[in-house]
């Protein structure tokens, strides 16, 4: 009955956000970590009435196909009333009101049965105001990417534009990738492994204080009301993207994040 937007965007996708997106802490200290996670979650726009449907997607995953194999809808899962309404699958487009961020995007979305198994955080740079290339056709440059990939394999992967060697202007992506397995030759622990052992040793940087989920519940409060006096929902097909309606969250098709 949580639902994903309880059960992992409250938590999980912004406190991601948070780490992203907050100032560097004065010292690697847990308090002051937490200070600037804080500072940033309540710079998150709040979210008025009638700007979360065009801010926030929710969903249900329909009978599909997971690795080739039928899998049934989240209705016909064992114990879930024929009429729930709970969600398995949110996307949102949030702006955080500061100076540094002001108008910047923020697309975070989350969900269950779809394509892949995968957690990362994807930053698309800005577009350069003037190429130096327009002479030779090349005016719109792809945008250069950052991708940290947290599971299944733990590692940081640049995408940018580079000039191919030779005397001709060809410009294409290079791409750069750390495997920090591969390069640091160790197994990363699970996550519960991490956490359970900074329990032990009294380390509560990983650990969201009192006040942070404060304010990411004041984030989200307004859609859960919202959601509650709606009987609609969005379908997906199970080893799907996600539903198509996400898109409308993106600036224009050609950046639709289902195609990711």
């Amino acid at each position: 009955k949580s639902g994903a937007l309880r059960d992992m965007f409250q938590n999980h996708l912004l406190q991601m956000l948070s780490l992203v997106a907050m100032e560097a802490p004065v010292s690697f200290e847990a308090d002051r970590i937490r200070d600037e996670k804080v500072k940033l979650l309540r710079s998150v726009r709040p979210i008025s009435p009638g700007d979360i449907d065009r801010s926030f997607v929710r969903a249900q995953y329909a009978a599909g196909q997971v690795d080739g194999k039928p899998v049934p809808g989240y209705l016909e899962e064992e114990g879930v009333p024929a009429d729930s309404k709970t969600e398995t699958f949110v996307a949102a487009k949030l702006f955080v009101d500061n100076w540094r961020w002001k108008d910047v995007p923020f697309y975070l979305r989350t969900g269950k049965r779809l394509r892949r198994k995968l957690t990362e955080i994807l930053i698309r740079f800005k577009s350069v105001p003037h190429s130096m290339f327009q002479m030779s056709g090349l005016e719109d440059l792809p945008a250069n990417m950052l991708r940290f990939q947290i599971q299944p394999q733990e590692g940081m992967y640049l995408s940018l534009q580079a000039k191919r060697p030779g005397s001709k202007i060809c410009m294409s992506t290079l791409e750069m990738d750390v495997d920090y397995q591969e390069v640091f030759g160790v197994k990363m622990p699970e996550a519960y492994q991490r956490l359970l052992l900074d329990c032990m040793l009294g380390d509560q940087t990983l650990f969201t204080r009192h006040d942070s989920i404060l304010a990411s519940w004041q984030i989200v409060m307004p859609v859960l009301e919202n959601w509650s006096q709606k009987q609609e929902i969005q379908t997906y097909l199970a080893g799907d993207t996600g539903p198509m309606v996400q898109n409308t969250l993106w600036p224009n098709d050609e950046e639709a994040w289902a195609l990711l």
